[in-house]
């Protein structure tokens, strides 16, 4: 395939032809056999034909053959020359061959060729990411590969799924901007707001996630999300489709030429926003009905190629939303590039539910993969074909524009990185996941370590602000990374901590908290960032019984000995101000909360884990049986 204004002579007897089309071929010209003449000129006898091409002739889907001028290598007796020619038919010849008629004059008389072709389709690429959470050490060699697969195809779009925001002490410190900086230098073509994007938000907004729109060199796809409620970003957002997006701007979709096909695009963020991080005044809505609309309206446009960004997890809760029952429920979706997961998708599934096929892609998380896709529609826009892969990035060489944009970041992270707080431990405190194996040790579904020392840290805080707290909980999803053995440094202790949650203090129920804790092992042993670590409490669950139904005894630490917790008595509880207002969709705490039994201390957890840690100055891994599977 060549560009559309290339034109390659070979010397001797070979063709040469001109391609109109470097990315979405449909009909090549040039088979191997040579093309005899239809019509002989009258007066001239020679034989004239189409000598065998080393390279193709091409049509674009949709292009119109007739009254094209393109040029031909032709062959009249001895002599070769350039022609040009007209192409004013495609037909099946009496064999069943595809042919395309090519017409030029020679001595002011008409002739025609038949010329064999071959249908191929019209060609969209892709290379993507999800889930990078402010992971910027191999970004300068993403930004490598970036740069080759664009040498090889300049229309490949750059789509980022969401969750750009939080994880590492580049967000902690620079709210997105240097994520920011690396991703217009890469030149991303689109993104959809992932639930991280949401986590700094206040009553009235979210001024940070408007401020990263606003210097996006590139705009937004938010189809899902009401943001009028929203003073800073209500102004950004577009609820149309729009044909001419514009930079630094949220729309409902929009539509994209591409390659002389128009392409369109919506985005979907889960509805679980609400549940596990801080939207405010943003509400989320359906995401099945809001899809149905985006099809509905771009195919009333004209658009039949259409993609979905998506931040709702390829097999995440289907009773919430995933990328599978998108696809099977909602028809006229061709791509579904994703995130939230974090699933390592090696190779694009392909889901063949209703009139067409979706194919989904996921590349993993924290930017160690860039995903590639090759897609292929026949005339209709259904999916014929279809190739993709991820590439691991850390094998390359690092841009060196990269490196240096990211280089004054990377300068003033590496010094809060390496200041030590005062406090050893003697020995790692791991943050294992059980990547996808259920039989392997997970943060999210077992006791660490590391959580106990987390809520130990929780629960003495707490007791300084209240003593009547007897216990302290942390779910699993805010616990982001291990402690190395040795001296701790600011550095470990942000990222292992680092969305700032503030401490708070609940007033529950035995029977809400009871409650709460069959939600923290209902899909056990399954992972879920609800799962949680607890001090001042212990629990011994039975995993073969059904779900709701699995405590088998809770206890608080009350007057030095753990007791029975009571249904009816009065408990009060400490956690994080995220889970305290029925994050990670604890209802029971919601219910707290709206009622007015949380009180929000203000004290970020970082910070708390610090002091603590500074105070104990050493510090011993220890898992302690606070959580148990008594299963026989």
């Amino acid at each position: 395939m060549f560009s559309s204004k290339s034109e390659r002579l070979f010397t001797g007897m070979i063709a040469t032809v001109l391609a109109v089309s470097a990315v979405a071929p449909v009909i090549t010209v040039g088979a191997e056999k040579s093309s005899k003449v239809v019509n002989e000129v009258k007066g001239n006898v020679q034989a004239i034909e189409i000598l065998q091409p080393t390279q193709q002739l091409v049509f674009k889907q949709g292009e119109k053959i007739t009254g094209q001028d393109k040029h031909l290598m032709v062959k009249v007796g001895n002599q070769v020359r350039q022609q040009p020619v007209q192409w004013t038919n495609l037909s099946t010849d009496h064999i069943g061959n595809h042919v395309a008629t090519a017409t030029y004059t020679h001595k002011g008389k008409s002739v025609k060729l038949e010329v064999p072709y071959e249908i191929k389709g019209y060609e969209l690429s892709f290379m993507h990411t999800n889930d990078t959470h402010a992971s910027l050490d191999f970004a300068p060699k993403r930004a490598t590969v970036i740069q080759q697969l664009r040498e090889e195809n300049n229309d490949r779009l750059l789509v980022d799924a969401g969750d750009v925001f939080s994880g590492s002490l580049y967000f902690n410190t620079f709210k997105g901007q240097a994520d920011l900086a690396l991703m217009n230098y890469m030149q991303y073509d689109l993104m959809v707001p992932g639930n991280h994007e949401f986590d700094l938000g206040v009553e009235t907004g979210h001024p940070e996630f408007a401020e990263f729109i606003k210097n996006a060199e590139f705009p937004f796809v938010s189809s899902n999300v009401d943001y009028s409620q929203d003073q800073y970003l209500n102004e950004l957002y577009h609820g149309n489709v729009k044909r001419n997006p514009a930079d630094g701007k949220l729309y409902e979709g929009i539509i994209k030429v591409i390659d002389g096909k128009k392409v369109g695009f919506f985005g979907l963020t889960t509805e679980d926003t609400a549940n596990i991080a801080s939207p405010g005044p943003i509400q989320f809505q359906n995401y099945i009905e809001e899809s149905e609309k985006a099809v509905k309206a771009f195919k009333k446009l004209g658009v039949h190629q259409i993609v979905a960004i998506s931040h709702l997890g390829f097999d995440d809760n289907p009773a919430i939303d995933n990328d599978l029952e998108l696809a099977k429920q909602v028809d006229g979706i061709d791509v579904i590039i994703g995130g939230h997961s974090h699933s390592r998708l090696d190779a694009p599934v392909v889901i063949h539910e209703g009139e067409e096929p979706t194919v989904i892609v996921q590349a993993y998380q924290y930017g160690d993969f860039l995903g590639t896709l090759d897609v292929t529609f026949d005339k209709d826009g259904k999916v014929v074909a279809h190739n993709g892969k991820l590439i691991d990035v850390k094998s390359y060489t690092a841009d060196p524009t990269a490196v240096s944009i990211l280089a004054p970041f990377a300068a003033e992270i590496e010094t809060i990185k390496n200041t030590e707080i005062g406090a050893v431990a003697t020995a790692a405190f791991d943050n294992p996941r059980d990547a996808g194996n259920v039989l392997n040790p997970s943060v999210r579904k077992n006791e660490t370590a590391l959580g106990n020392l987390i809520t130990d840290g929780m629960l003495e805080r707490a007791k300084q602000a209240d003593s009547e707290v007897v216990a302290a909980i942390q779910n699993a999803g805010g616990i982001r990374a291990p402690i190395n053995a040795g001296p701790i440094t600011t550095g470990e202790v942000l990222t292992t901590l680092p969305f700032g949650n503030t401490l708070a203090i609940m007033s529950l129920q035995g029977s809400e908290l009871l409650a709460a804790l069959e939600r923290s092992v209902s899909v056990y042993p399954i992972e879920s960032g609800g799962f949680l670590h607890m001090a001042g409490m212990k629990l011994e669950f039975d995993s073969s019984k059904p779900t709701n139904n699995r405590v088998v005894k809770a206890q608080v630490l009350q007057g030095g000995q753990y007791v029975d917790v009571i249904p009816n008595n009065t408990y009060k509880i400490a956690t994080n101000f995220f889970a305290a207002k029925g994050g990670d969709n604890y209802l029971e705490f919601k219910k707290a909360y709206e009622e007015g039994r949380v009180n929000d201390l203000g004290i970020i957890d970082w910070e708390i884990m610090r002091d603590y840690l500074v105070k104990l100055e050493s510090v011993t891994p220890s898992v302690e049986g606070r959580v148990v599977d008594v299963k026989q």
